[in-house]
């Protein structure tokens, strides 16, 4: 059975550390990386990456997806031009289809009132605390967190962020994936070794 595309967010000043090592490792798992702008012009990263979107963000369904991943960005905390992207958490979310999120697309979505009722994390208390939104009680003090089909992590988060992506939809599993995130966070050459050995079976 074919995999469902996993939906990448591309927005102008996007922070475009945050999401390498989930799209990477989804990609050679086989999952089609298609990214999505709020039209089909180009972006430029926060990096000063130009990107062409092959998707705009109104084509995109849910049903069509295995997962959005939402990167931060300066304009997540600009004004109300990723909004959109916020609302199409929440038809992803309603849908039943996952949603990844993290730095300050964590404050789109807290804006959103998606954070109100789930556990989340981000950048810090106080940043989501700054929107406005009801949900402070379900915040966690943690590296990243999922919550049903919720994902959340903080800017310097990018591996556990992949982590949890890689856990919700079953890319690794057990060792295998204790062994990805010592490699990639704690440089742990034995981990390395784990994972030889799992992709050989």
């Amino acid at each position: 059975m074919q995999r469902k595309p996993v939906h990448l967010a591309v927005y102008d000043s996007l922070a475009d550390w945050e999401t390498g090592h989930a799209t990477a490792h989804l990609a050679r798992a086989g999952y089609e990386i298609r990214t999505v702008g709020p039209t089909r012009e180009p972006v430029t990263s926060i990096g000063g990456l130009r990107i062409q979107p092959g998707l705009a963000l109104d084509d995109v369904r849910p049903e069509d997806s295995s997962l959005l991943i939402l990167p931060g960005a300066d304009l997540w905390d600009a004004g109300d031009d990723l909004a959109p992207y916020a609302r199409a958490a929440r038809a992803f979310l309603d849908a039943g289809t996952p949603v990844a999120a993290i730095c300050g697309a964590t404050a789109g979505l807290a804006r959103e009132g998606l954070l109100d009722d789930r556990a989340h994390t981000s950048a810090a208390p106080f940043y989501l605390a700054a929107t406005g939104y009801q949900g402070a009680g379900h915040y966690v003090d943690a590296d990243a967190v999922t919550d049903g089909r919720l994902v959340t992590a903080g800017p310097t988060e990018p591996v556990a962020f992949a982590r949890e992506v890689f856990r919700l939809l079953g890319v690794y599993e057990g060792e295998v994936l204790d062994a990805w995130y010592r490699l990639f966070h704690d440089s742990d050459a034995e981990a390395y070794f784990v994972l030889q050995k799992a992709a050989t079976r």
